[in-house]
């Protein structure tokens, strides 16, 4: 099954998709080459989701291969598998409080920005071939691993001196050095002065770990759903109208935005930020659809292929209704999150999907409110080649200012 994967890979999220419905499945196996050990079930059935998530979390897990491939984050918070460690980092404290500037009107390349894209890149590079192929460029530093390493050691050049100047602080009630005067970071400060002088101090690999994670989690995934959602409100013109209605009246009242909640849920039920997850079976398992899953066996969710199943989304799964998530009353209708699986599900639930949501509000309602977002003619988004669904080449636009 190697060879139609791989002449499909820049287009490998509708591949699958359309693979699974040709077959009339959710969930189907995919063969690699025999000495690869790529063997993966792919899955995008609701019933799956909550066996795997909630009813048997305990025996689906992130493994030591999703740690090897995102070894980036090191073993924090988006590479843990659920136990005590990972309910640990709920302390939302270890993202920088830092301005790169990257939508100054110039709209210069930041080149941590710029690291972390291209890392994600790499990830989902590692995914997709054969173990052995991207051990042997990381050992001779070719091709995307050699992008991979250049990638962290760019980031770690901004995240370090960023510790070191906060240890320093803690320790000796230093001023931070001059050229970190403009980073302001309290919740940096505050996870290590939590720990400090204690037996479990957290040393600087470990603070570097859980600010990369959450900072590339938060980053990346706020980016993509702003970025569709943006494109799919331009695109329709009447859901972009009552947004601003709802806006208009509600004004402040973040709750009261249920339309424009809707919005955002509906772009991320057709463009989920992170389009797929990768779990590893610990024991033999048979999955709710009959699928039989043998010890450590790889699992592969499509959440991008869930939200275009007709039996899952009703016949206009391919059309972005905001009104699909408001009850006749007005209120927010409630989908199971093994359906609407963007935020994971059960005890894997994202732990800033409140702040996320209420982020990606302020923002869009900041934006509509002020501004009309016009595509530029003949532009034709295609999905970026990494593990976060960003648009290849950016959402090109422009920008008016809203008649009062």
């Amino acid at each position: 099954m190697s060879p139609p994967v791989l002449l499909n890979l820049t287009q490998i999220h509708d591949f699958i998709t359309d693979a699974l419905k040709q077959h009339h499945v959710k969930t189907g196996e995919f063969m690699g080459p025999w000495f690869t050990k790529m063997n993966f079930i792919v899955t995008s059935d609701p019933i799956n989701l909550r066996h795997i998530a909630i009813k048997n979390l305990h025996n689906y897990v992130k493994g030591r291969e999703f740690r090897e491939i995102f070894q980036a984050f090191g073993g924090t918070i988006i590479a843990a598998d659920y136990s005590d460690k990972w309910k640990s980092t709920s302390i939302c404290s270890t993202i920088l409080g830092f301005d790169p500037g990257s939508l100054s009107i110039d709209f210069p390349e930041i080149a941590t920005e710029k690291a972390l894209n291209e890392a994600e890149e790499c990830m989902f590079y590692r995914n997709i071939v054969p173990k052995c192929v991207w051990k042997l460029q990381k050992w001779l530093q070719i091709g995307p691993e050699k992008k991979m390493s250049r990638a962290c050691r760019t980031v770690d050049q901004f995240l370090y001196p960023c510790i070191e100047s906060t240890r320093k602080e803690l320790n000796k009630n230093e001023p931070l050095l001059d050229d970190q005067a403009h980073v302001d970071m309290p919740l940096l400060r505050a996870l290590m002065r939590e720990n400090k002088g204690k037996a479990y101090e957290y040393d600087d690999k470990y603070v570097r770990n859980s600010v990369y994670g959450l900072l590339d989690a938060g980053r990346g995934t706020i980016t993509s759903a702003l970025t569709w959602f943006f494109w799919l409100v331009a695109k329709n013109p009447l859901v972009e109208t009552k947004i601003l209605e709802e806006i208009k009246d509600n004004f402040g009242d973040e709750k009261k935005l249920v339309y424009l909640h809707g919005a955002i849920c509906e772009t991320m039920r057709l463009y989920p930020p992170v389009p797929f997850e990768r779990k590893q079976a610990i024991e033999s398992d048979v999955l709710p659809s009959g699928h039989p899953v043998h010890a450590n066996a790889m699992i592969l969710i499509s959440l991008y292929a869930m939200g275009r199943f007709q039996d899952v989304w009703g016949e206009d799964c391919l059309e972005f209704k905001p009104e699909r998530w408001i009850s006749e009353g007005g209120g927010i209708v409630y989908v199971p999150s093994y359906k609407f699986f963007s935020f994971s599900a059960g005890p894997w639930t994202c732990l800033g999907k409140d702040l996320s949501f209420i982020q990606l509000k302020m923002v869009a309602a900041a934006i509509l409110r002020n501004y009309r977002v016009h595509p530029v003619e003949d532009h034709v988004p295609t999905l970026s080649y990494s593990f976060i669904l960003l648009m290849k080449n950016g959402f090109k636009v422009r920008i008016t200012k809203r008649e009062a």
